[in-house]
């Protein structure tokens, strides 16, 4: 059986990855991750007996346990980051040293270890902001806004570079924004949700419209695993939802699955430098991967909904943090 490591395991992307290569069966999982305020054991609890898999609590940017943590390893899938562009803009130096230095020790020790393949996962604000017309393509050029964004994209380019110089075989998957269930609850629907649930009102930076390309995770983690065995090393695919909802909308939506009315909306100072709107083309993945979305925004938001509902026990900790 192949082995592929998964780092940021116990991240809201990467425990949904998990949770997917392991009900699969067609893998043994090494998942890898620091547990810094956003990666949480209990995502991957369900897995602590399991023999196809195995925890390790380490830093990416240690050189020695991620070459130890290699060994025997086929494919790596990089998840791990800091990715909230509020903290980032408060401060770059955890962005920098996670997504650019972070990435740089991997695939450096995958080219070491000579895995089979290097799978890094970005993220689709690398390409800046779009207009209201047209679509993020593959080619777009890269023109990120946010230190947060700057930061994926140093990585993305670093891990290319690696391809090109050494030929040595990479992936680089860019999705749009992921919603679903074990998502940390600072992030705009859990931290909308939850807070409805608890009465309270929910912030809308300035007037609200910028406009998000919304993708179930499932579909997400089903377009990496497309990557991992249909995928062509040294290509960029994006993965799409065909789902764009403007921030209010998506608020009003939220508001009435939640039996709220408007008067929990509060209206904020927007966010430094805060892109208008993101939107994914994803027919080369179609086309090449022979991926496409299958879970419908309205019924997988209230699926997500519903489990935030049902698992208060998950996040409450994490709110009272």
């Amino acid at each position: 059986m192949r082995k592929i490591m998964v780092t940021g395991a116990a991240g809201f992307i990467g425990s949904n990855f998990v949770r997917m290569l392991i009900e699969q069966g067609c893998w043994d999982v090494v998942g890898y991750d620091l547990l810094t305020y956003a990666g949480n054991l209990e995502n991957l609890s369900e897995f602590q007996d399991c023999n196809r898999f195995k925890f390790i609590k380490a830093d990416i940017c240690d050189h020695l346990a991620v070459r130890k943590a290699m060994s025997d390893i086929d494919v790596v899938v990089n998840f791990a980051a800091e990715s909230h562009v509020d903290r980032s803009i408060e401060s770059s130096e955890d962005f920098i040293r996670t997504n650019v230095e972070g990435t740089r020790v991997l695939v450096d020790e995958a080219m070491k270890a000579k895995v089979d393949l290097f799978v890094q996962i970005s993220t689709d604000e690398v390409y800046g902001s779009l207009g209201l017309e047209g679509l993020f393509t593959e080619d777009t050029p890269i023109q990120p806004n946010s230190p947060y964004s700057a930061s994926k994209a140093a990585a993305d380019l670093l891990v290319l570079a690696y391809h090109h110089t050494y030929d040595f075989p990479v992936i680089v998957t860019r999705c749009s924004n992921n919603y679903g269930p074990y998502q940390f609850p600072e992030k705009i629907i859990p931290l909308f949700v939850t807070n409805l649930m608890a009465g309270r009102k929910v912030p809308v930076y300035g007037d609200g419209m910028q406009i998000r390309d919304w993708i179930h995770v499932s579909d997400h983690c089903k377009g990496i695993l497309a990557a991992i065995d249909k995928g062509k090393a040294g290509q960029v695919y994006n993965f799409g939802g065909n789902s764009e909802k403007a921030n209010i909308e998506l608020t009003k939506i939220l508001l009435k699955q939640l039996g709220r009315n408007e008067s929990y909306i509060e209206y904020v100072a927007d966010r430094l430098g805060h892109d208008r709107r993101y939107a994914i083309d994803a027919s080369k993945a179609k086309a090449q991967l022979n991926w496409q979305p299958e879970v419908e925004f309205e019924q997988g938001l209230k699926d997500t909904v519903k489990w935030y509902i049902e698992n208060e026990q998950w996040w409450r900790p994490l709110r009272d943090q």
